[in-house]
């Protein structure tokens, strides 16, 4: 199988996982969010900042790529989170990001983000339930770190 029809063949799988996340049940399973973030994120060649939207029973509304980024950084905005939470009218959100480099631990940068993220949908009565650094081997939860 050549290179295009692999990635075809993903990228129809990102799509029909996707659509079995957004109208099944609940995202509570750590390993289910995992698979699902790694399917989406990991073979991008550059970072992007990638958001799962969810109702109060913790049901996917939505996905949105927030930011897209360079091969080692992404700017991240609390703001436009914020906006895309309120757009949604989203109760809680998991946040992801991808590591090109294929580290998958978190930077100082990734743990300051979160902090901000988590106080300013705090100010809007939204839950930041996770921040997630996905690489193609790994994906690292910051909320399991503390």
């Amino acid at each position: 199988m050549d290179r295009a029809a692999e990635d075809d063949l993903i990228s129809c799988a990102a799509r029909i996982l996707e659509q079995r996340v957004i109208q099944g049940e609940p995202l509570t399973d750590p390993n289910a969010a995992t698979d699902f973030l790694r399917m989406r994120l990991s073979g991008l060649d550059r970072e992007v900042f990638f958001l799962v939207l969810l109702d109060t029973r913790h049901r996917v509304i939505a996905t949105e790529v927030a930011f897209m980024g360079t091969i080692d950084g992404a700017e991240v905005h609390p703001r436009v989170v914020a906006q895309m939470a309120l757009k949604h009218n989203a109760a809680a959100v998991i946040c992801a990001h991808n590591h090109p480099s294929h580290n998958p631990e978190p930077s100082a940068a990734d743990r300051a983000v979160t902090v901000q993220l988590k106080q300013a949908l705090s100010l809007l009565d939204v839950r930041l339930l996770d921040h997630f650094v996905v690489t193609a081997k790994e994906c690292t939860s910051l909320a399991a770190r503390g």
